[in-house]
């Protein structure tokens, strides 16, 4: 990333020693490394949570795109009846010598429509019972 090689960090180590001394070399070195340490596990951090962030944002997108696609269906179905029933429904047979009223009545039948059917809601599910523990005494 730096492009740092063997000979630059020499030339740094050598001037560190020579502004440091030998006493204090140690130790800075020791608190540079604990600096550098800290820096990159931060980075991490955030780069891990950025990471988190981008892929919550996209499973958001999708429900949110999924949802929409459901609404649209459902809209199509409400508006438009599924084709099956729709070509038998709208297939009269041919009139027949009937009365007036009788007439009549077919042909009410024949243009109201019918109720779609709806699905009814999923039973809700029970949840199994909990087991008391041996080791612990009932909760109240």
């Amino acid at each position: 990333m730096f492009d740092i090689g063997f000979t630059e960090l020499l030339l740094v180590g050598l001037v560190a020693l020579m502004v440091l001394g030998p006493e204090r070399l140690p130790g800075a070195v020791r608190t540079t490394g604990l600096w550098v340490g800290r820096l990159k596990r931060s980075f991490s951090n955030i780069k891990a949570e950025v990471e988190r962030e981008i892929g919550a944002d996209e499973i958001r997108r999708q429900l949110h795109n999924e949802r929409i696609l459901d609404l649209e269906r459902e809209m199509k179905q409400s508006i438009m009846p599924p084709t099956s029933t729709t070509s038998s429904s709208t297939a009269t047979p041919p009139p027949t010598e009937n009365t007036a009223s009788e007439t009549a009545d077919s042909t009410d039948a024949a243009v109201t429509p019918s109720p779609s059917p709806e699905v009814p809601p999923a039973a809700p599910v029970a949840e199994p019972a909990p087991t008391p523990r041996p080791d612990r005494s009932p909760e109240p």
